[in-house]
């Protein structure tokens, strides 16, 4: 009889992990009854049964895309006429979730991949908002800091009347509250994740705190994405241990300190990155498509592949639907980058057709019918 009831308690443990996958052995013993002894035993067993694997209590089907970084309340404030400076414009404005980090998470879950997102959130009706709609859309936020007396993450875009963003300021003052020890704090969490997603809202520790995880311990493959020039800084010198790094021209050049209207400069820029140590890195040209290497080493190409045409409504998250993509490909173990980069094409030209900052038409089956287009050459604008 005692072995059918370590049993069905083995089998609570089960659930309680697979309903929390980072509850403390002390929890469990409370919840259930047992010691942390007993606790500790039925872990073993469910590790020797391959149910678990391992620190952590990571389960074998669950293993998600950790995205690492900003949750903003976005105000986007769109002329109806050219934008005249020194004077009142009419707008039509609006205020939506956004956030790099957040909206790369909210394209995961809806290409139906587990994913958690770690970001700051303050004490007021936006922060609220933002983790309700962020687990409403199926985005595990449990690790996330919550920040009391402090207002939460705030970007304000004004678009032109073609839905091109003439200027964006940033409140975000928050997230440099994910330190360093704040990342050691979520060790069992970011040791769960299959792909770790960072962007550059984090500060220059933190974001080398990460690389140097990646680099000397069993972690899950980093992916950096840039979010701004002016925030290229917070990006170490070092890069070794990166799996891959996504920015754009603009961000490009401020990287190497110096302009890149050429091609062949671009791609000499690139190869400038791999020797710092990333391994693999996509540049984003707007609607000139994108390069990236082709290859993880500094003798293979650099290729090229133009951007969709489409009738743009709004710009805002296109960058974040293409670093989705990218990173729903890695996570699927697939080292083809222009596979990756065609999907991340396909997703950016869906979200820029829809006036939402993460389309509502996007789900894994956008990415199952991408067509066979030839990589197709630089824009003349590039060999200037």
């Amino acid at each position: 009889m005692a072995a059918v009831t370590d049993t069905s308690k083995k089998d609570q443990l089960y659930a309680l992990i697979r309903g929390n996958p980072f509850i403390s052995q002390q929890d469990l013993a409370s919840e259930l009854g047992l010691s942390r002894s007993a606790v500790a035993g039925h872990i073993a067993g469910l590790i020797r049964e391959r149910r678990l694997l391992g620190r952590a209590y990571v389960l074998p089907d669950s293993r998600p895309v950790l995205c690492i970084g900003a949750a903003n309340l976005d105000r986007k404030m769109r002329t109806l006429a050219t934008l005249q400076m020194g004077t009142s414009n009419p707008v039509r404005s609006e205020e939506v979730f956004g956030g790099v980090g957040r909206n790369i998470a909210e394209n995961l879950a809806r290409l139906s991949i587990p994913v958690a997102l770690l970001t700051a959130l303050g004490d007021d009706a936006a922060g609220h908002a933002l983790q309700t709609h962020a687990e409403e859309a199926g985005i595990d936020m449990r690790g996330s800091l919550h920040l009391s007396n402090t207002g939460s993450g705030t970007y304000t875009a004004v678009l032109d009347e073609h839905g091109e963003m003439l200027l964006a300021m940033a409140n975000m003052q928050l997230y440099e509250e994910l330190t360093p020890a704040f990342l050691q704090s979520r060790q069992p969490q970011r040791a769960a994740a299959a792909l770790t997603v960072c962007d550059l809202n984090l500060g220059h520790d933190s974001v080398a705190t990460l690389l140097a995880d990646a680099r000397h311990n069993d972690a899950a493959p980093l992916v950096i994405v840039a979010v701004s020039q002016p925030k290229m800084a917070h990006l170490p010198q070092e890069l070794t241990g990166l799996r891959l790094l996504i920015l754009n021209r603009g961000e490009l050049e401020t990287r190497v300190a110096r302009p890149l209207p050429t091609a062949a400069e671009l791609r000499a820029a690139c190869r400038e990155v791999q020797r710092q140590g990333a391994r693999q890195v996509i540049v984003t040209c707007g609607g000139e498509g994108v390069y990236f290497t082709d290859g993880d080493t500094l003798d293979a190409p650099i290729a090229h592949l133009a951007a969709r045409e489409v009738d743009a409504v709004d710009v805002t998250g296109a960058g974040d639907a293409f670093s989705a993509a990218v990173c729903w490909s890695l996570y699927h173990d697939s080292n083809d980058l222009k596979l990756a980069c065609r999907r991340g094409l396909k997703l950016a030209a869906m979200t820029l057709e829809s006036d939402a900052t993460v389309s509502p038409l996007i789900s894994a089956d956008a990415l199952d019918d991408i067509d066979d287009a030839d990589l197709a050459p630089p824009p003349p604008t590039l060999f200037q």
